[in-house]
């Protein structure tokens, strides 16, 4: 795990671990407001790295190298490059056949 990555876990266990209900909630609120505001950036930024990746010449990066770069899975990479979250929930589903 990189030290930047670390960092912020570590500031979310400290706000989980305020004792005052009232003051964890409030730091919850805040947390969760400001991660809404930058997961679009940041879903864009790995995207962008991603795609860059993937047109390298003379010969792109695989699927597979990106995913042990990132710690995610192939398929995460593969959503990632379509242009879906990563986690899948908003890629297409197979139509069933009737």
């Amino acid at each position: 795990m990189t030290e930047e990555a670390q960092r912020v876990i570590n500031a979310m266990d400290a706000v989980e671990a305020i004792p005052d209900p009232e003051e964890r909630a409030r730091a919850i609120s805040e947390v969760l407001a400001d991660q809404a505001a930058r997961a679009k950036k940041w879903r864009e930024d790995r995207r962008q790295f991603v795609l860059e990746q993937r047109a390298k010449q003379p010969k792109p990066v695989s699927y597979r190298k990106i995913a042990a770069m990132l710690g995610v899975s192939l398929r995460t990479v593969q959503d990632i490059e379509a242009g879906y979250s990563g986690s899948g929930k908003n890629r297409p589903r197979a139509q069933a056949e009737e």
